[in-house]
């Protein structure tokens, strides 16, 4: 059969191209960039990632042959294709094409050539905790081939980039079953170049290394929120993420706060800070099996769940569910990508504070599913090594905005110049009288930060990193319960010249359920930032008296109740008769991590702030 000159084949009606991914060595290598049907006549078809070898090129077409099957020859689009730089080794019947491109971009490509076909047999084998993993490490290596390829990296820190690809690659390979290659630094050993004594080393030195891994002395835990899948949502949702120590039996981090719409998504799609978060400099203390990420779940609407959206116009925090993952799920695999976490309820709200602990502990008598189709869908990732370095190895992740969630208290490492001033409250529980009521009060804490001229400081209440700064800050609401617990934390980065004179203020509300749905103010409890001698408030609990309240009052003015006494313990050495006719009490946690400010009197004496 004759093969039709190129001026014949342009009188013939060419479809148009579709976009196709290819690549290709040197002048006669090329890569396919797109995928290409091979309808036309002569058409060669060839699926993206093919590399093909070209014999001749007319107007936007090429002839020649995918190297996967050089027998078959036919023409493809120009246009699909890549050129790369390669060379012709051993010209003739038996000649090599061969990429002058970098070796390990070169395994690179193979390597996740041959991964992608095994990949999708782990998910028709049910394999899912590799699949994960591996498919984390897939997108990790294209992410860090990526860097290597813009070219934009010292020597110094490329050589880093590619031992660290050759980590993964090795690692994958192990992982599936294949053959491991021997390698001086991150380059592959060529066998016939070595001797048998010199590979036997290698080969060694690589066992030796595995064994005796080196341990980074910071790691750091990538989250993402993906969405909350549930068949009964219909209100806005607030998630927070933290770290707990079922050990120490206390939150080891800060919160990360994001909000979702009705639909269960994220409310600021195009603000990845508002649902990415890195919790940053984690030792390795924190690594163990009883530390564990809690994410509790408050949705923003009605009392009741099921209520009209009629029957009240007011909006109420009110429990919906809580998560519980161990960090030690983790420490298998680098990863878990688009992991589907279970929500529970627990069976009775007043134990809402404790679900977490209920979940870990497995006491399945007290909390139950929300939903038998409800989970949370999050992408979470250990990484490990200096921030510094994270951000040079996921500069792709950082680029687009990440919000960063501390530890709770100082680092392992204090940098010289680091300043910090953070006051951090736990709102715990409250013990509240009926006040003429046939049931319980469903109690709303309001808090404010108040300077003594009773203005109000703005944005210096930290919900949590991901969510911006607010002015004052509302608990969620128990129903009927008159001794509430909350256990809510809240960062307060007060700057140092605003401690002085400032105090806190929580005011209590009932939230009524009615129509109306008013709540009105029956009480309120302070605490001053600082004592009269300069040191802050103590860390540790303080039992508050709560001073009763008419709706009316005016707490605008602080001197009115300045004077008054705010602590149980403060009243009790001064006037136990008062003290016993003080029956409701309030008590938050404080902890300060501060670089100025002291909590000790003989530090204080020597060094005036």
């Amino acid at each position: 059969m004759r093969f039709p000159s190129w001026k014949e084949k342009r009188r013939q009606k060419w479809p148009e191209a579709w976009p196709v991914c290819l690549f290709l060595r040197s002048g006669v290598i090329r890569a396919v960039i797109a995928s290409f049907r091979g309808t036309v006549p002569y058409g060669l078809s060839l699926e993206i990632g093919d590399t093909v070898q070209i014999l001749e090129k007319c107007d936007g077409w090429y002839r020649g042959f995918a190297l996967k099957n050089p027998n078959i020859k036919g023409i493809f689009p120009s246009s699909y294709i890549h050129l790369k730089n390669a060379f012709v080794k051993n010209k003739g019947q038996f000649e090599m094409v061969i990429p002058t491109e970098d070796s390990v971009i070169t395994e690179m490509t193979s390597t996740l050539r041959d991964w992608g076909t095994m990949w999708k047999q782990l998910y028709v084998r049910n394999e899912g905790d590799l699949f994960h993993r591996l498919w984390h490490i897939m997108n990790e290596v294209l992410d860090l081939r990526r860097q290597v390829l813009l070219g934009h990296l010292t020597h110094d820190r490329t050589k880093d980039v590619k031992r660290h690809i050759t980590a993964r690659l090795d690692w994958g390979n192990e992982q599936l079953g294949l053959d491991l290659v021997p390698r001086k630094e991150y380059v592959v050993v060529d066998p016939e170049d070595v001797s048998i004594t010199e590979l036997y080393r290698l080969m060694e030195h690589r066992h030796r290394k595995k064994d005796t891994p080196v341990q980074a002395s910071s790691h750091h835990l990538f989250v993402q929120m993906k969405s909350l899948m549930c068949s009964n949502l219909g209100e806005e949702l607030e998630v927070i993420f933290s770290l707990f120590d079922s050990k120490e039996n206390r939150p080891i981090s800060e919160r990360f706060f994001l909000r979702l719409n009705r639909n269960g998504l994220p409310k600021a799609p195009d603000k990845p800070e508002r649902h990415c978060s890195l919790f940053v400099d984690l030792g390795s203390s924190e690594l163990r099996r009883d530390i564990y990420i809690t994410v509790h779940i408050i949705r923003i609407g009605r009392m009741g769940a099921g209520e009209k959206k009629s029957a009240c116009s007011v909006q109420y925090r009110r429990p919906f569910g809580c998560a519980v993952l161990s960090i030690a799920d983790l420490l298998a695999g680098d990863a878990k990508d688009d992991l589907v976490l279970k929500v529970y309820m627990c069976n009775t709200e007043s134990e809402w504070s404790q679900i977490h602990e209920n979940i870990i502990k497995k006491l399945n008598a007290r909390y139950n599913l929300t939903g038998s189709n409800a989970g949370l869908a999050v992408s979470l990732q250990l990484l490990h090594g200096d921030i510094e370095q994270i951000r040079r190895e996921y500069s792709s992740v950082f680029s687009h905005g990440v919000s960063i969630t501390r530890k709770l208290g100082f680092s392992n490492i204090i940098m010289p110049g680091e300043m910090r001033n953070d006051l951090y409250i736990t709102i715990e529980r409250g013990e509240f009288e009926k006040g003429g009521k046939s049931v319980a009060r469903n109690v709303e804490v309001t808090m404010l930060i108040v300077e003594a001229t009773g203005q109000t400081l703005k944005d210096f209440i930290a919900f949590g990193s991901g969510e911006p700064l607010a002015s004052e800050y509302h608990s969620f609401v128990l129903y009927h319960n008159n001794s509430p617990r909350w256990a809510e934390l809240l960062k307060l980065p007060i700057p140092v010249d605003k401690f002085r004179g400032a105090h806190i203020r929580f005011e209590f509300r009932h939230c009524s359920t009615k129509e109306k749905g008013e709540k009105k103010l029956f009480g309120f409890s302070f605490v001053p930032l600082m004592q009269e001698d300069g040191r802050t408030l103590p860390d540790g609990t303080h039992e508050l008296i709560v001073h009763k309240c008419e709706e009316n009052t005016n707490l605008q003015d602080p001197a009115r109740y300045l004077s008054l006494p705010f602590s149980k313990g403060v009243l009790l050495g001064s006037n136990s008769q008062a003290t016993k006719a003080t029956k409701e009490s309030f008590w938050i946690t404080s902890f300060l991590c501060s670089t100025k400010l002291t909590q000790n009197g003989k530090v204080q004496a020597r060094f005036f702030i």
